[in-house]
């Protein structure tokens, strides 16, 4: 699937900056960059040490392009595991683009999306959960998810997956052992430690399984859908999360038709808020679709706040508690945090009978920012941070969840096979089928169509 030539992309993101690097990688690198890459201490960038830098030129023919750091880093001591160099230039498009056509003419091939990490799995550098982290720590804009990729990153994942493989390889080869001698009837594989092996198994699988619900939504950004009736200063209330004039507020009910949405990050972790339109009885058709979309986006949310507006529903909380309940009601999974805005217009009397006859109430003045803060720690509390905080594994791939699920399934039916007496014959089947899937997960069993779909996400240059 991957060639062995030499290849070359830009490192750094597009555009001007105050430098650009280039990262070259092959076994030509450093030869193809000697030839192009003038010292000003007359070296040879081929008899230069691995992790040196050394200042110099690029040059095309008598053309001096820019004045540049040339980083080497030789085979097997590298990111990618070939011969990488890396070229650091000043930032202007035209000399990235011009180094960049340079090194192309020169022998070099422009990289496809992920190519370097795809070499650095290929030549055992990372294993592919740690190269899939790679792109995670890349697109990480919180700093849970920022923590979570890095410990994948690191192989906290990959080596508690190695070690079940591991114990389970060792147990399967004692069962195809069985098979050899099947006329003696000998058991090699002591079947109350194999028994307890596979409940071990099986238990730090759901674990595994767990963790998806909290690292999905900790790598994707929790959706939080404020709703309620119009003017209610849902808007407000998202500008007030925000601290920013994202959302248009007036006077006027059904002024946002559509929803809109933002991300803020609360305590590390990422909250999508997501402003929808007034729920109310409407004719205006344009109205009617946003408050369509509402009910949609409510069912997309790992999270409901309700607002209303405590100063104009004070005198008639059967109202909105009979909307809190039709909620609850149709959605009984989702939590649902109860919101009561405008309490600035309200006296002490007031709030008290708010507090009495709503139970779980939070007050907020979205206006003057009272009770945003506590809106944020309440959000924080309905999130399960137990394992992120104790470093435990998360898991926050959909690929690695699925190869989770269906190794479980296998362990399942050999626990079966096990309590019901099967042979090894039958039970050798379940066990390399369980093997297989917890082997995907780490690039221990891969093809090049599944390379393929995971490193076409990648961004070019890494």
């Amino acid at each position: 699937m991957v060639n062995n030539d030499t290849i070359i992309a830009l490192a750094t993101p597009s555009g001007a900056g105050a430098i650009a690097v280039l990262r070259v990688s092959g076994k030509d690198a450093i030869t193809i960059s000697a030839k192009l890459f003038k010292s000003i201490h007359g070296k040879k960038l081929t008899q230069q040490k691995t992790h040196t830098i050394h200042l110099g030129h690029i040059v095309d023919g008598k053309k001096e392009l820019d004045e540049v750091l040339v980083s080497v880093f030789k085979n097997p001591q590298s990111y990618t595991g070939e011969d990488v160099v890396e070229i650091s230039c000043h930032g202007s498009p035209y000399i990235q683009q011009e180094i960049l056509q340079l090194f192309l003419r020169n022998g070099c091939r422009m990289a496809d999306a992920g190519e370097f990490t795809l070499r650095a799995f290929l030549n055992g550098k990372l294993d592919l959960s740690q190269a899939e982290a790679v792109a995670d720590l890349i697109s990480s804009d919180n700093e849970a998810s920022h923590k979570i990729a890095m410990q994948q990153m690191r192989g906290g994942f990959s080596s508690e997956i190695a070690k079940l493989r591991e114990e389970l390889l060792n147990f399967a080869s004692l069962i195809e052992l069985e098979l050899d001698f099947a006329e003696e009837d000998v058991e090699f594989a002591d079947r109350t430690q194999f028994k307890a092996l596979v409940d071990r198994i099986s238990f730090v699988l759901k674990r595994l399984i767990d963790s998806f619900a909290v690292g999905n939504v900790i790598k994707n950004g929790i959706p939080v859908a404020i709703v309620g009736e119009p003017n209610v200063g849902k808007s407000t209330l998202l500008n007030a999360l925000l601290n920013e004039e994202r959302a248009i507020v007036s006077d006027i009910a059904g002024t946002t038709r559509d929803t809109i949405e933002d991300e803020i990050s609360i305590g590390g972790i990422g909250f999508r808020f997501i402003d929808t339109a007034g729920i109310r009885e409407t004719k205006d058709e344009v109205e009617s679709i946003g408050i369509k979309k509402t009910f949609e986006k409510i069912e997309q949310s790992q999270v409901t706040v309700y607002l209303f507006d405590s100063s104009n529903s004070i005198s008639n909380l059967e109202q909105v508690t009979l909307e809190i309940e039709k909620i609850k009601n149709k959605y009984p999974q989702k939590p649902l945090l109860i919101i009561a805005n405008k309490i600035d217009r309200l006296d002490d009397t007031q709030l008290a009978r708010l507090q009495n006859e709503i139970e779980g109430v939070h007050l907020l003045s979205a206006k003057t920012g009272f009770g945003v803060e506590s809106l944020t720690h309440s959000l924080l509390e309905l999130i399960n941070q137990g394992a992120l905080r104790n470093n435990e594994t998360i898991v926050t791939n959909t690929r690695h969840y699925d190869a989770l699920l269906k190794a479980l399934e296998e362990i399942k039916k050999v626990s079966e096979g096990i309590d019901e007496g099967l042979s090894g014959d039958l039970m050798a089947i379940d066990i390399r089928q369980a093997l297989y899937h917890l082997g995907e997960i780490t690039g221990q069993v891969t093809n090049d169509e599944l390379l393929g779909n995971i490193f076409a996400n990648f961004c070019i240059g890494k």
